[in-house]
């Protein structure tokens, strides 16, 4: 990779290197190895995750301006993908079993549905109007999207069902 390459390769590219251990070479002779949880799309910055014992882990940012060489060591094999993407997600999750969390989505759905948006499933995730993430266990911040008219309507609309006695607790 080129000397200040990584900030103008974009998302498109970085999100091959996701997912992965890498080794990444910054100033200084500096070198960082990690998991790649996911890079800053705008500051191109990097977040490397290490597994240490007992399930715990670390996490180090590498600032995208100081980044000069990433190069992929090893894929994430399907238990490192788990464990990247469960690692940082809040507890209160872990606390609800899969019959639980399938109902407040199906009930999340219905919702959405019986309020004109448009939703689908997507594995364990909906779906908002094709621009809109929502994610276990299904309340208003367990929205992500990029378009934030569309995430406050759907935060504001979410809160309404969870703040109803409808909605399992």
């Amino acid at each position: 990779m080129m000397q200040c390459g990584w900030p103008l390769l974009g998302p498109l590219q970085w999100i091959r290197y996701v997912n992965r251990q890498v080794m990444v070479k910054a100033g200084n002779d500096e070198e960082h190895r990690g998991w790649l949880l996911t890079v800053d799309p705008v500051s191109a910055s990097l977040v490397l995750v290490t597994f240490r014992e007992e399930g715990r882990a670390s996490v180090q940012v590498v600032m995208g301006h100081a980044v000069e060489e990433v190069q992929v060591l090893q894929e994430a094999d399907e238990e490192t993908t788990r464990r990247l993407q469960t690692s940082f997600l809040p507890a209160r999750t872990c606390g609800l079993d899969p019959e639980e969390l399938r109902r407040r989505r199906a009930g999340v759905q219905r919702w959405l549905e019986k309020n004109r948006v448009p939703v689908e499933e997507e594995g364990d995730q909906l779906r908002v109007a094709g621009v809109l993430t929502l994610a276990a266990p299904y309340g208003p911040e367990d929205c992500c999207s990029s378009n934030q008219i569309i995430l406050d309507r759907i935060q504001k609309l979410i809160q309404s069902l969870v703040q109803s006695p409808y909605y399992p607790d």
